[in-house]
């Protein structure tokens, strides 16, 4: 995985004009926001001492920018990226820590029409990786898999809707997928995601899950997107499958969200429209030399990324410290791997990357949830650790 975590991997092919800002661990300090660069990771404590506190600024970028000439210099950004490697990490130096902390962590889901139609198929098949390939072709025989050009919440969808009814094949997840309401989840809870070169947990039970690629965005309490990451929404599809009921025990297990490497803030260079045209690319590299190539583009989502804020925060909703939103993934792996018609499942070993040209790379190593290094710094620790370097006021 370290060789993995390099800069010219890492970061976004335009880093020198990129705003790249992240969270190291120092030994002895605790978390620290950081300004990156190529030439070298710098303090950003004097702007602000958490990454949520610097997104509440009225122009973080601008702010950014103006600072960085005076911040102090912690590291080379090539020491830190290596030393981010779980396996290899090297006490006393610093690392990589998701780039959020005290923000909610939230996600879309079913926003695609591919990863729509997938959890269709895992609802019928009731978790069982064995009758999807079965289940798929029967799914698709009924409703077709042309359904990008319906609008959620348009009239069109609800006459949809009706036909499905009558036909007996409605499901919650077309719900969510062309009705009028999104499906906003809770992914995961403040600081407990894990960053790039950490290990990434499923559940130790399950025995059909995924990586889902997608792209994160960083929202403030004013429901303001200030820049935009990358994301592994770690998936359990039998869980889910078995029962909807089962979604937080699929998605939210110890060091089951990654999210990083870096938020690149918005600017002239990077802003929304960029990401409604990102395309990933995922890559899925197994200890038994299994390899597996995927991708989601955004140009293909179902909802607007900035409608997907809307109905994540409003009059409804508040978020007084911000929230990071999974914006979902067409991407649902179907390539057989332990036999036909077994379909994907992960192996403990497998090494995720997570890609995109202008916000760069995150790259994780599957094991299990019981195995991974437990979550045990949470807020009242972070509070502790800003009291004692007197960022607290």
């Amino acid at each position: 995985m370290k060789n993995s975590l390099t800069l010219l991997a890492s970061l976004p092919v335009d880093e020198a004009a990129a705003l790249l800002i992240g969270r190291v661990w120092i030994d002895g300090s605790g978390p620290v926001l950081v300004l990156v660069t190529a030439a070298g990771v710098f303090d950003l404590s004097s702007v602000a001492p958490t990454a949520s506190q610097l997104l509440e600024l009225p122009a973080p970028a601008q702010a950014v920018r103006a600072a960085a000439p005076a911040l102090p210099r912690l590291a080379s950004t090539d020491c830190v990226l290596a030393n981010s490697a779980a396996d290899v990490r090297k006490p006393g130096l610093p690392w990589l820590l998701a780039p959020c902390d005290l923000q909610a962590i939230k996600a879309a889901g079913v926003t695609f029409v591919a990863s729509m139609l997938e959890r269709v198929i895992e609802e019928q098949a009731g978790g069982d990786a064995s009758k999807a390939e079965a289940v798929r072709a029967a799914v698709v025989g009924v409703i077709g898999d042309n359904l990008g050009s319906v609008k959620p919440g348009s009239p069109e969808a609800a006459q949809l809707k009706e036909v499905l009814i009558a036909q007996g094949v409605w499901s919650q997840y077309l719900e969510v997928g062309i009705g009028p309401d999104a499906e906003i989840f809770t992914k995961s809870q403040p600081l407990s995601a894990v960053g790039t070169g950490a290990e990434v947990g499923l559940h130790p039970h399950s025995r059909w899950n995924n990586p889902e690629p997608e792209i994160v965005l960083a929202v403030n309490s004013r429901g303001e997107v200030q820049g935009a990451t990358l994301g592994n929404d770690v998936n359990l599809r039998d869980f889910e499958g078995r029962s909807a009921l089962l979604l937080g025990k699929a998605k939210d297990n110890n060091a089951s969200c990654a999210i990083g490497p870096l938020i690149r803030l918005f600017d002239e260079y990077f802003t929304i429209d960029h990401v409604r045209m990102s395309d990933l690319t995922m890559t899925v590299t197994g200890p038994e030399g299994f390899e597996m190539t995927g991708g989601s583009s955004l140009s293909m989502i179902s909802r607007d990324p900035l409608d997907l804020v809307a109905q994540a925060i409003g009059a409804n909703h508040q978020y007084p410290d911000g929230f990071m939103l999974f914006l979902g993934t067409m991407f649902a792996p179907t390539q057989d791997r332990h036999g036909p018609g077994q379909g994907f499942t992960h192996v403990v070993g497998d090494v995720v990357t997570v890609s995109t040209p202008q916000l760069g790379s995150l790259v994780n190593r599957v094991t299990t949830s019981d195995q991974a290094a437990p979550w045990t710094f949470g807020l009242a620790a972070l509070m502790q650790s800003l009291a004692r370097r007197g960022l607290l006021k």
